[in-house]
């Protein structure tokens, strides 16, 4: 059954203000703990490696901190853990709201089974590419959120260092990648990192040619997640609304259908071919 989104449950949902809820939870603690230790924001900052603007910012909820403050200001200011217990959920709150259900699923998949028909995936995307399709948003990002969301994206990117290593397939539209966004040096960058990433072990990366006749994807991008014991789950996205589907039926419908896909897209080895031929031609 489908469930929609209501106060953190799967569903559909938009953007919301990056500097609610966890965050600002998040940031009124660490000043009261700062504050319990004597320090202004200027001595704090210097303590752990941050200017007192930066501080200030994430006390008062308007930027996200990284894992690597919050884990020097626990230290710093004996918290005993207090600030490092929050540190996931203040980690999703990088996500737009849209997906952060899904960040959480994907962090902890066995298996994730990907189309995209319009963009490369965000696990596959170099810095460039991300930055770049964020720019592109409109209405305009500002340059705070776009670098926020581009350490979050690369961050998804450590699926790829886990162990066990969870089962990738990922099929592509051949469009997708003669897509010259953000210029052809950055198309350049992506094609290579696509190179780099088809040949791991844990990851299965084919293109679906622009010849096909028959092209069982016709209904557009989507992800099939499996988890550890068996469930799987359904994620679709479209202007920055997101859908997670637990419904057996619709989940073996999606993964039938991703089973087609891939039988209808070149192999693996056939692709990497044409990604090497793309690259030759930029």
């Amino acid at each position: 059954m489908e469930r929609e989104e209501h106060d953190g449950e799967l569903g559909e949902r938009p953007e919301d203000d990056p500097g609610s809820g966890v965050v600002v939870a998040f940031g009124r603690q660490l000043k009261a703990l700062r504050l319990r230790a004597g320090l202004d924001r200027a001595e704090f900052g210097r303590l752990v490696g941050y200017a007192a603007q930066s501080v200030a910012s994430f006390e008062q909820g308007r930027r996200i901190p990284p894992p690597r403050f919050i884990e020097r200001a626990d230290e710093v200011l004996d918290a005993r853990g207090v600030l490092t217990a929050m540190k996931e959920e203040v980690g999703r709150a990088q996500y737009p709201a849209f997906f952060r259900d899904m960040a959480r699923l994907e962090a902890e998949a066995v298996e994730l089974c990907v189309y995209d028909t319009h963009v490369i995936n965000g696990l596959l995307q170099t810095e460039d590419y991300t930055r770049a399709l964020l720019r592109m948003r409109r209405p305009l990002l500002d340059e705070e959120t776009i670098e926020s969301r581009v350490a979050a994206r690369l961050a998804r990117h450590d699926i790829f260092n886990r162990w066990p290593a969870p089962l990738l397939s990922f099929v592509l539209e051949e469009s997708v990648l003669r897509k010259p966004l953000g210029g052809r040096a950055v198309q350049r960058g992506q094609l290579e990192q696509l190179l780099l990433i088809g040949q791991k072990r844990s990851v299965e990366l084919q293109v679906m040619p622009l010849d096909r006749e028959d092209n069982a994807g016709v209904d557009g991008p989507f992800t099939v997640i499996a988890r550890k014991g068996g469930e799987q789950l359904l994620y679709t996205e479209v202007q920055g609304r997101s859908r997670l589907l637990s419904d057996r039926e619709e989940t073996r419908l999606a993964a039938a259908r991703y089973g087609i896909i891939r039988s209808q897209a070149l192999t693996p080895r056939e692709s990497l071919t044409l990604v090497e031929k793309l690259l030759g031609e930029l």
